[in-house]
């Protein structure tokens, strides 16, 4: 069985951020769920939400997987829309699913982003790290990715990050990936 799942955020299913999972699970490792085909509602105080997609893909992601992949686009400084809705919901698991959500403890986060250039500023991975450590999970780090200047390509130095990246997933004890 697959232990990573990859979270795909982006709002267009088979743009740059799927070009970019396609190559980082090149030989098909992964899972991937595409945010973009499940119903997630906004975080809602009185948990109007509770009947869309986001408990059970979160019980489906918490039985399946001990490892975590948020790829995101990113938008306007920061990370999508769609994965930003993604993480206020983690809040119902804070509150009327606290049991599931005590689940994620131990578990493995990181995080893959890209954009046209190389041009991430500083902080972009604080939500990922911080929501990592808060809610119990273990930070594996985060990668930026680009594209080549007509945009139909990942860039070569950023195909070196992604590969880099990979490994972290194929060491064996998470533990030594921790101190890096």
């Amino acid at each position: 069985m697959k232990n990573t799942v990859i979270i795909q955020a982006s709002s267009k299913s088979k743009g740059n951020t799927h070009k970019v999972i396609n190559y980082l699970n090149n030989n098909q490792g992964f899972d991937v769920i595409d945010l973009k085909t499940k119903n997630i509602g906004f975080f809602e105080y009185d948990f109007s939400n509770a009947h869309d997609d986001f408990i059970p893909l979160m019980e489906e992601i918490i039985s399946k997987y001990e490892t975590i992949v948020f790829a995101t686009p990113v938008y306007w400084y920061s990370m999508s829309a769609t994965l930003k809705i993604f993480f206020d919901r983690l809040s119902d698991l804070l509150h009327y699913k606290k049991e599931l959500g005590r689940q994620l403890r131990g578990k493995n986060m990181a995080m893959i982003s890209n954009s046209g250039e190389n041009d991430l500023r500083n902080g972009f991975e604080m939500p990922f790290r911080e929501s990592a450590k808060y809610l119990g999970m273990n930070y594996l780090g985060d990668v930026h990715t680009w594209f080549t200047k007509d945009g139909n390509e990942i860039h070569p130095d950023a195909k070196v990050k992604i590969n880099e990246f990979r490994n972290i997933f194929a060491a064996k004890n998470f533990k030594d990936v921790l101190t890096l």
